[in-house]
């Protein structure tokens, strides 16, 4: 799956940088193995996203809203309903998914930007439940605190359990856009009037892609809990939306790992440009400016052409 993921030669940098995953708590400090923790969760959610925009050319602007209702959702099962941690994250990503089916249906009528408009609108409404409804969600002060079993109680247990579940989560989306349900569903971003007239419900294949993507955004959440034991409203807010946008384009919105490495960018920005200060936003604009100029397809994506025109080259001169 790696040499298919990465391209061929990329196959050996990809099983050293598992390896070096695995044993990143055993060479690291806390304070590294937690930022790979929230890299590897923000990835996955970035993952989620590009899944129906990259993938489905569905205008996703508010993704963000699923992965906060994710979040919430396993937080609160755990602190209001006492339910075991197995079980509240499993309700937090179905939680999502629901969501993710309610909007979908909603806003599958329109398409483009009438799309992405409303669905910041619907986003901003379950934002503005959970801001203000203090007796259930904690209002903007969130929930803190939240206990976790001790098997994943530790950072490292947090990281290889965050490690797991995000590599099993990418191994069933590469499968899903590799299957004939993804087939169609790059063929609707390509022409969905095409697609429409050879048989394909265009709307019914989007309102699938838009619950999946919720879904799985929704276990980027639970991951966070687990990780910072911690929820708060920003988790839903449009900005954070937008910055998973940017971890696309920034990453390669064509290529399926470029949205992991897109997340990675900026929060090793956000962490270490931060300290030296507070405009770190300016810092990552002017490199997004240079992305779009230089390097449409993302990082990845340029990385990826590279390597495919050193393997055509020689087929040529031969």
């Amino acid at each position: 799956m790696i040499k298919d993921m990465l391209g061929g030669r990329s196959r050996i940098a990809g099983i050293v940088l598992l390896v070096f995953l695995f044993f990143l708590p055993l060479i690291m400090p806390r304070f590294y193995v937690y930022m790979a923790s929230i890299i590897l969760l923000t990835g996955l959610l970035a993952t989620s996203l590009n899944f129906v925009l990259g993938y489905g050319g569905v205008f996703q602007f508010h993704h963000c809203v699923f992965y906060g209702a994710g979040a919430y959702g396993t937080a609160l099962m755990l602190t209001k309903g006492g339910f075991p941690l197995w079980i509240s994250f499993i309700v937090g990503p179905f939680v999502s998914a629901l969501l993710g089916l309610i909007m979908g249906i909603i806003c599958v009528r329109l398409s483009k930007l009438y799309f992405g408009m409303l669905q910041i609108s619907l986003g901003s409404l379950v934002w503005v439940i959970v801001y203000r409804w203090y007796s259930f969600t904690g209002g903007d002060d969130g929930i803190h605190g939240i206990t976790m079993p001790d098997i994943i109680s530790s950072y490292g247990n947090a990281y290889y359990f965050t490690l797991v579940v995000t590599l099993l989560c990418l191994f069933v989306m590469y499968r899903m856009i590799k299957s004939p349900f993804g087939s169609a569903l790059q063929g609707i971003r390509d022409n969905p009037i095409r697609s429409e007239m050879i048989g394909i419900n265009v709307r019914r294949h989007q309102v699938m892609a838009l619950t999946i993507a919720g879904f799985f955004a929704g276990v980027a959440g639970a991951l966070f809990v687990v990780v910072d034991n911690t929820v708060f409203p920003d988790m839903l807010f449009w900005t954070l939306s937008l910055e998973a946008v940017i971890m696309c384009l920034l990453g390669g919105w064509f290529t399926f790992l470029g949205p992991m490495l897109g997340a990675a960018i900026i929060i090793a920005l956000r962490t270490f440009v931060s300290t030296y200060t507070v405009y770190w936003a300016l810092v990552l604009g002017i490199i997004m400016v240079f992305a779009i100029f230089y390097l449409p397809t993302g990082v990845l994506g340029y990385i990826e052409e590279k390597m495919n025109k050193k393997m055509i080259e020689p087929v040529i001169k031969e």
